[in-house]
């Protein structure tokens, strides 16, 4: 039995979070420490940091200390009508941690559907991330946005790549001034400019953002995502944790890869998202799969932010004996101690920096 008050905070999730993935099917996926860095180097766009520690083998080839899990997954993910990879994972990653901006082991959780995915999985995988961070804390909000009706705007003011990569970026960066300054530059029409600037403001309820984004009514491709939208939130209303999601789409991401629904996660007492993710098929075909792909992962890192809360003792009893002291009446009086649900800390001195709540001093 796992008593889980002496699990660190961090520990405690990472277990919750497995037992939630395999009620709903989804396999442990494992990998090694080290991945060829050529894996990382084609695809850096989709890392969360371009910064990758290598180092060459006895053989002479370069490899990396794996910073992402999703590219190991994608590389050994299978392929075929109907089939599915549902995997979730706890792995180590290392890479420049966002609390310290230093290179960190930092244990990464997540899961990922691959394959010949529906709707259904898409609801599951968006379901699950909100039970993920329902279970880190009841006070979150799961953002969900759609890459889908992003381009179709941007479509309408120009075809050019360049205007769409550079536009995605000032709204990765929530900054509305740049943004218009980048259609103004591609000479973007003042109604098309609006259309985008009112898109990155939506932000709400399923119900009340979709609701405004029907009346758009721009392009099919438009109305075709938005009606796949609606009928993913339809799904996500039947849960309890409807409650807690809203629709912003100043939440993006590299349209290189993302072509669907991006999520954030976040959580009251933590300013920086927990739980990022969403559709990568573009991923897939870059790396030759004939696949979809949705999942997300937790900066488990991020964590260490919560209920950051110092014990007041380091153990219950400090217990002291003799070099006289019988050994047997040492044991013996541990874990009697134990017994009773207390910690205790046998020692023959007290140690300078022990912090404890009762000192036991044994007889010889």
């Amino acid at each position: 039995m796992i008593l889980e008050s002496y699990l660190k905070n961090e520990e405690r999730v990472l277990f919750n979070l497995r037992s939630l993935y395999s009620k709903y099917g989804y396999q442990p996926f494992k990998m090694s420490k080290f991945e060829e860095y050529d894996l990382y180097a084609k695809n850096k766009e989709f890392l969360v940091s371009d910064s990758v520690i290598t180092f060459t083998d006895t053989h002479g080839k370069l490899l990396a200390l794996k910073p992402d899990v999703t590219l190991s997954i994608i590389k050994n993910a299978t392929e075929g009508k109907g089939v599915k990879n549902k995997v979730f994972y706890n792995e180590n990653v290392y890479r420049i941690s966002g609390s310290t901006s230093e290179y960190k082991e930092i244990m990464q959780a997540g899961l990922e559907c691959i394959g010949d995915i529906d709707l259904y999985d898409m609801y599951e995988v968006v379901y699950l991330s909100a039970k993920s961070l329902e279970s880190i804390s009841k006070d979150y909000v799961l953002e969900i946005s759609d890459m889908r009706i992003l381009s179709a705007i941007l479509e309408t003011i120009t075809g050019d790549d360049n205007f769409k990569n550079e536009a995605v970026d000032c709204i990765k960066k929530k900054s509305e001034h740049e943004l218009l300054d980048c259609c103004k530059k591609y000479e973007a029409t003042e109604q098309a400019t609006k259309m985008l600037a009112d898109l990155i403001k939506l932000y709400g309820t399923p119900d009340e953002v979709i609701k405004k984004l029907k009346k758009m009514n721009v392009s099919k491709e438009l109305d075709l995502a938005v009606e796949e939208l609606s009928k993913l939130c339809q799904l996500l209303k039947l849960t309890d944790e409807y409650a807690n999601i809203r629709l912003d789409f100043s939440l993006a991401s590299d349209m290189n890869y993302y072509n669907g629904i991006v999520l954030g996660g976040f959580i009251n007492g933590i300013c920086e998202c927990v739980l990022f993710g969403g559709r990568y098929d573009k991923l897939l075909s870059k790396m030759g799969k004939r696949a979809g792909g949705v999942g997300f992962a937790i900066y488990t890192d991020l964590l260490n932010k919560l209920h950051k809360e110092a014990k007041e003792y380091d153990v219950d009893v400090l217990l002291l004996y003799k070099d006289t002291t019988g050994l047997d009446k040492v044991q013996k009086a541990v874990e009697w101690l134990v017994s009773q649900g207390k910690t205790v800390s046998a020692q023959r001195t007290i140690p300078e920096k022990l912090r404890y709540k009762e000192l036991k001093e044994m007889e010889d």
